[in-house]
């Protein structure tokens, strides 16, 4: 085999056309041996170390290597734990920028880097091979035909985001073919298509699609991590969606989807990796330079500080972990042509020394660079971490998964007392959270429900968490989802029952929509699709993980249509979108917005700290002389509350264009001075008329 001394300027395995560069940081590393495989992954061919080191960077070019040789490494270095070294050569350890991986994972202890000796368990040194159960990397040629392919750069303000799961949102719907269903390529089917146009959603957020792991404790009860929140390669996409060819698969549905106007946002994993605590086995990063990518204590280096909860935390504070973020971001950019991110526990990302710090390199690196300093970029602003709640902390240009909006609107609808300021706050933007260093309105990501938690039907259906499928005694995810089940837990045929719980999601989708901020919808909601009270599906890679597309077509479960009709008002009506802050009458300027009661008399002080309201009406101004203001009035309360209709500027007249009481009928149109009333748990718009 030919060897060159190559280049370290390009990290992971290059093909230029004529050869492959292959170039592996290792701070700690004595001795890096690059190792190739047959086709099949089962025999290693050859076993080369790299010639050269440069910068921490151990390089060489192999002119005899094309794409699609499956390669590995092992690397030799001090075993140390108590130093926080893990080198292990018998370990085949996978290469941090696999951009493809070949191979099936098989659990074994051949993959701890460790004997189980009692206490001793990470002291004794393990000498069996696990390169037959470990899956490789595969050197590829990153050419795609693109064509025309141009970006939508849907402007934030216009922005709604259908957060869902790459396999569950196909995986049960009949009307695909079955080798399609839960496919990459299945999202951008016709059908899917025509689905998300009808609704009128501009950007598809993905669920992690990094290559990722099933935990073996998963494996043992014949479950899998679903979700996708245990990267273990964070360049090459997850080969289970995608058929042959997961890379090019991937790259032809965004092709697709941008085709058909669509935005695509990946939701990525940088806090941690699936090698897990110290007990975990050795797969990558730990054998590579335990000590450089991860977060040790630093009086016990043995032991990982955990700021994510999943046993490790990456430290983004080390130059050459940042830069392999940095890398993998740019490289979905550039190769893949995704349109943002959305930052799992991106509290961790900004830890320093001393915790959180919105001025850490991070933040600075994105902030600077040309390719991701201009996509979408979205933090869940916290971690479980000392200090890890930090909504409303991240620097401007990012927006943030804004949590309080969902307690606030949950928990208005069921009822309670107290929430009409709390509310106000939500429906405008959280001004008391992100209105500061120039940010905008567009930086509240607001959502009723996503992912992690209780669908919207089960929101309206269970008044406490069912996980007893996920094999923990239900003693996994939150007990706090302030639900209701409004008389019965779970299904039920009782006809007034089931017309609350319908009014409840009539009520919390609109509240979502009519808000000033970025909404997001979770898949499956338009269609009331339920998980049968699970909070916490990680583990479900079946029916109850998957969105149920029976709701469909069926009256009273299927929300389509009002979805799709509050959007289109969001479009009409801009004062809806987050263009910018609301000030009320401050400056002498016209009002932008008027809170009022129920008698169109505007709010006082006293008007708000009435305990037991659950009224609340405002109108909002129009944003130029063409458009017209919005009344909307909502009523949480269980009786209905007479309200009278204002007079606004020039305005004297409203039309209704929204009402989430079934029973609406009647007059459309109502002059200044008129009154009518606001149906208990309802919400109606009136839009000024001429």
């Amino acid at each position: 085999m030919r060897i060159r001394e190559g280049t370290p300027h390009r990290l992971g395995a290059t093909w230029d056309g004529r050869g492959t560069n292959f170039a592996l940081f290792s701070a700690n590393a004595e001795k890096v041996e690059l190792c190739l495989f047959d086709p099949g992954g089962r025999r290693e061919t050859e076993r080369v170390p790299l010639p050269e080191r440069s910068d921490d960077v151990w390089h060489g070019y192999f002119p005899d290597i094309a794409p699609g040789q499956l390669y590995g490494y092992r690397v030799h270095g001090p075993y140390a734990p108590e130093e926080g070294h893990r080198f292990n050569p018998y370990k085949l350890l996978l290469d941090p920028y696999a951009k493809k991986l070949a191979g099936t994972f098989v659990w074994s202890d051949a993959h701890f880097g460790y004997h189980v000796r009692g206490s001793k368990a990470d002291l004794t040194f393990d000498k069996r091979d696990n390169a037959r159960g470990m899956v490789k990397g595969v050197v590829v040629d990153d050419a795609f035909t693109w064509g025309r392919d141009r970006a939508p750069e849907t402007p934030w303000h216009e922005t709604v985001i259908y957060e869902t799961h790459v396999k569950g949102l196909t995986a049960a719907r009949a009307d695909l073919r079955p080798n399609l269903r839960g496919t990459y390529r299945a999202l951008a089917s016709p059908e899917i298509v025509r689905h998300l146009q009808t609704l009128g959603v501009t950007t598809v957020e993905l669920l992690p699609i990094h290559a990722f792991l099933d935990d073996r404790y998963l494996v043992q009860r014949g479950l899998k991590n679903y979700w996708g929140y245990n990267t273990l390669g964070f360049f090459a996409p997850e080969r289970r969606y995608g058929m042959d060819d997961p890379l090019n698969a991937f790259k032809w549905t965004v092709l697709q989807l941008h085709e058909a106007g669509f935005e695509v946002i990946l939701d990525v994993v940088y806090n941690h990796t699936a090698e897990g605590n110290e007990l975990g086995p050795t797969l990558s990063f730990r054998g590579i330079d335990n000590a450089s990518y991860y977060w040790l204590k630093p009086d016990a280096p043995r032991y990982y500080d955990d700021f994510t909860g999943t046993g490790n935390s990456l430290n983004l504070t080390h130059p050459r972990v940042l830069q392999m973020v940095m890398d993998s971001l740019r490289y979905w950019v550039e190769q893949c042509h995704v349109d943002g991110f959305r930052f799992d526990l991106a509290t961790t990302l900004g830890r320093g020394p001393n915790g959180f710090d919105p001025k850490v390199g991070f933040f600075a690196a994105v902030a600077q660079d040309p390719v991701l300093s201009r996509v979408k970029l979205i933090a869940e602003p916290w971690d479980v971490g000392l200090g890890g709640y930090q909504v409303g902390a991240f620097p401007p240009g990012w927006s943030e998964w804004n949590d309080k909006f969902r307690h606030a609107m949950r928990r208005y609808w069921r009822g309670e007392p107290n929430m009409i300021g709390e509310v106000a706050g939500r429906m405008t933007g959280s001004a008391d959270i992100f209105r500061h260093r120039g940010r905008a309105p567009r930086s509240s990501i607001n959502f009723i429900t996503v992912h992690d938690g209780f669908t919207l039907a089960d929101v309206t259906s269970y008044a406490q968490k069912h996980n007893e499928a996920n094999g923990e005694n239900n003693r996994d995810g939150s007990d706090d989802n302030e639900s209701a089940n409004w008389g019965v837990e779970g299904p039920t045929e009782d006809a007034a029952i089931l017309e609350l719980r319908r009014r409840a999601r009539r009520n919390m989708l609109a509240s979502l929509l009519l808000a000033r901020g970025v909404p997001l919808l979770l898949a499956g909601d338009e269609v009331s699709n339920s998980q049968y009270g699970n909070n916490n599906a990680y583990c479900q890679d079946n029916e109850v993980g998957w969105i149920d597309w029976t709701g469909l077509g069926k009256a009273g479960e299927d929300m389509t249509g009002l979805v799709s009709r509050l959007i289109a008002l969001r479009r009409q009506f801009k004062q809806l979108q987050p263009h910018h802050w609301l000030d009320g009458r401050e400056g002498g300027k016209p009002p932008d917005i008027l809170w009022l009661t129920p008698a169109a008399t505007e709010m006082q002080e006293k008007d708000w700290q009435f305990p037991e309201a659950h009224f609340l009406s405002y109108v909002l101004a129009p944003v130029d002389e063409h458009g017209a203001p919005l009344f909307v009035v909502m009523n949480g309360g269980e009786v209905d509350v007479e309200f009278t209709f204002p007079e606004f500027a020039n305005w004297r007249s409203w039309s209704e264009v929204l009402c989430t009481d079934p029973s609406d009928a009647g007059d459309k149109l109502f002059h200044a001075g008129a009154k009518r009333l606001a149906a208990r748990r309802s919400i109606a718009v009136f839009a000024g008329a001429p």
